[in-house]
C-alpha cells in the first residue's frame, strides 16, 4: 500500500521511517527511529529530489509507481550521495532507464565507488546555478560543499520557493504520520535530537555551512525540506530553524549554563562534582547538566556542550595517563571543532597525576577558542572537609564567568 503525502501543489514527499535501526551510521542511537525524506515533483515532466535507504526500499518503490502510474520518471536529483540517500538509483535505472541522473563531478564520482553499474549515459551534470526546467517548476542548483560531504548541493524550487535542503536542518526522529514541523510539538518530540543531529553530524563544518546561509540569506524560502525529519513551512519556524543554525555553525551558546562532564571508578571523582553542582545551584546556576562518560553515549552529551556557555571535565588518572572514556569523549569533541566555550578542569589520583595533565595539554593543544576557568585542580584520591574552601573557589570562579557572559 502507497503512503505518500502531498506538501505542495504537484509534489509529494514520498519517504518513510525506520524504527527498528538501532544507530545511525553504526555510530549515534536512535531511540526515536529515523525518517527518510524523498520528493517527487509531476510536472510537464517529472523528477524525484535523492532516494531513501535500502532499508525502506520495497515502500518507497510502491510510492513511486503509485504517483507515476504509466508516466515515465524524467529527472532524479542527488543532493547527496550518501547510502541512505542514494539506496534505491540502481532500481530506478532498471524502473526507467531513459531516466537522467542529475549531479555534480563528484556525485558521479562516489555513485561508480559505490555501485556496480555505470551509467554514464544517463549522467546529466549541473554545477552551482544550473536550473533545471520541469514546466511550472524551476529546480535550482545551489553548491553546499563539505554540508556535511563534499559532493552536496541544494535544490531550490524557484516558482513555489521550496528549498530542498539535504542533509541540513535534518533530525533524528521518525515522521509519525504529521510530516510538517507546525503538526508536532517539536519542542517535546524533535528539538534535543535536532541538536544532536546537527552537532554529531554537521558539527564540524561550521565555516561550510555559515557558506551555503550566506547563500540561502539571498532567497525567498516558504518552505525547507531536509532529508530527515520534519518539512518547516511557517516563516516564523524558518527564522527560528536559520537562527538554531547560525549560532551552531559560529558555536555560540544558546544559553548560559554548566555542562559537567566526568568520569569516576569508585565513585570518588562522581562526589567531587556532585559537591560542585550542588554548590551551583545554591548559588543561583539553574539547568545544570551532569553526564557520567562512562555510561552516557557521546553524542548525548556533545549536544549539551553545543547549548551551553560552560564545561567542566573531571577524570581519574589511569595507568598514569586520562581515564579512557573521557579521553575517547574529548578526542570526538575536538574532531567536532567545539570551541569559543569556557571549561574547568578537575584531575584525580592516587599514586602518579596525570589526568589533569593530559586535560590540560589536550585544551592547549587540539582546541580552540577555549577560555580555562579557574584553577585547574588536582585531587588525591578523596575530597577531604578541609579541601572544600578550593572546590568553593572553583564554584566562585566558574558563577562569576556565567554572569559576564
Amino acid at each position: 500500500m502507497h503512503c505518500v503525502q502531498e506538501i505542495s501543489e504537484n509534489i509529494y514527499w514520498i519517504g518513510g521511517n525506520d524504527r527498528r535501526l538501532e544507530r545511525f551510521e553504526n555510530l549515534f542511537p536512535l531511540p526515536k527511529g529515523v525518517s527518510y525524506n524523498s520528493s517527487i515533483i509531476l510536472d510537464e515532466k517529472t523528477a524525484i529530489i535523492d532516494t531513501v535507504d535500502a532499508s525502506i526500499r520495497a515502500q518507497y518503490l510502491e510510492n513511486i509507481k503509485y504517483l507515476l502510474k504509466d508516466r515515465e520518471l524524467d529527472y532524479l536529483i542527488i543532493n547527496h550521495m550518501e547510502p541512505d540517500h542514494c539506496g534505491n538509483i540502481e532500481d530506478l535505472l532498471a524502473l526507467y532507464p531513459k531516466l537522467k541522473i542529475v549531479g555534480n563531478k563528484k556525485t558521479f564520482a562516489f555513485f561508480e565507488q559505490f555501485y556496480n553499474k555505470f551509467a554514464p549515459e544517463n549522467y546529466y551534470e549541473v554545477k552551482e546555478g544550473d536550473v533545471i526546467d520541469l514546466g511550472e517548476n524551476k529546480l535550482k542548483i545551489i553548491g553546499a560543499p563539505m554540508v556535511h560531504w563534499p559532493e552536496v548541493t541544494m535544490t531550490y524550487e524557484e516558482t513555489k520557493k521550496i528549498l530542498f535542503s539535504a542533509d541540513a536542518f535534518g533530525t533524528f526522529g521518525t515522521l509519525n504520520g504529521n510530516i510538517f514541523k507546525d503538526e508536532v510539538d517539536f519542542d517535546e518530540y524533535y528539538s534535543s535530537e535536532s541538536r544532536r543531529y546537527y552537532t554529531n553530524i554537521v558539527g564540524k563544518y561550521g565555516l561550510q555551512v555559515q557558506n551555503v546561509i550566506k547563500k540561502l540569506n539571498a532567497l525567498e524560502i516558504r518552505m525547507v525540506v531536509p532529508l530527515h525529519g520534519p518539512i518547516w513551512r511557517t516563516e516564523e519556524d524558518i527564522k527560528h530553524l536559520f537562527d538554531l543554525y547560525n549560532k551552531w555553525s559560529t558555536y555560540t551558546p544558546e544559553k548560559s549554563g554548566v555542562v559537567i562532564v566526568y568520569a569516576s571508578m569508585y565513585g570518588n571523582t562522581e562526589n567531587i562534582v556532585n559537591c560542585i553542582a550542588n554548590k551551583l545551584a545554591q548559588r543561583g546556576i539553574k539547568d545544570i547538566r551532569v553526564f557520567d562518560v562512562s555510561k552516557t553515549h557521546p553524542s548525548y552529551i556533545i549536544a549539551e556542550t553545543w547549548k551551553y556557555s560552560n564545561l567542566l571535565l573531571a577524570a581519574p588518572t589511569y595507568n598514569t595517563g586520562l581515564y579512557l572514556v573521557m579521553d575517547s569523549f574529548l578526542h570526538e569533541l575536538a574532531s567536532l571543532n567545539f570551541q569559543n566555550r569556557k571549561v574547568s578542569l578537575l584531575g584525580n589520583h592516587t599514586w602518579a597525576t596525570g589526568a589533569l595533565t593530559a586535560l590540560k595539554n589536550k585544551f592547549a593543544n587540539e582546541f580552540k577558542k577555549i577560555e580555562i576557568v579557574g584553577e585547574p585542580l588536582d585531587i588525591k584520591s578523596t575530597l577531604k572537609p578541609e579541601q572544600e574552601e578550593i572546590i568553593d573557589t572553583l564554584t566562585g570562579d566558574i558563577v562569576e564567568s556565567l554572569t559576564v557572559s
